[in-house]
């Protein structure tokens, strides 16, 4: 039987995941308050935890607010399931080696430039930067 604060944390990560059924919300009691052990997918918690971790500290925000409520020190700990996701990758079907038509085909070497330079050429193909460089070009005729 879960409590509402497992409710909680559980209704509002498994709206974030791709795999809401993999989402597990584990409560210890302890002298510090309650801990919160958040178990998900290995491949959703990027999602979780958020660029720079910005999600999961909306996540600890929410639960302050509960506990402010509820007259509890709440703690959210996100669990990292490396040892998961070798289970989850092992079982996963292997990726082919030929390359031969796959999205993932890596741009050939020649096409880089080897250096990153502002004075050297630069790739003309697309007609917005066409449009772009004659409208930089009129701007830098104007006599201001």
């Amino acid at each position: 039987m879960s409590t509402i604060d497992q409710q909680f944390i559980e209704y509002i990560v498994k709206s974030l995941v791709g795999h809401p059924d993999d989402v597990v919300v584990e409560r210890l009691i302890d002298e510090k308050g309650v801990l919160l052990t958040l178990t998900v997918n290995p491949e959703d918690l990027g999602r979780v935890i958020g660029k720079r971790g910005v999600t999961a500290q909306s996540l600890r925000t929410l639960l302050r607010a509960l506990g402010t409520k509820n007259d509890a020190r709440y703690n959210l700990k996100i669990a990292n399931n490396d040892e998961d996701r070798e289970r989850y990758e092992s079982s996963r079907p292997a990726k082919s080696d030929s390359s031969e038509g796959s999205p993932e085909q890596v741009a050939p070497e020649a096409e880089v430039p080897e250096e990153n330079s502002t004075d050297e050429a630069v790739d003309n193909s697309s007609d917005y930067s066409k449009k772009t460089r004659e409208e930089l070009a009129e701007l830098d005729d104007l006599d201001i």
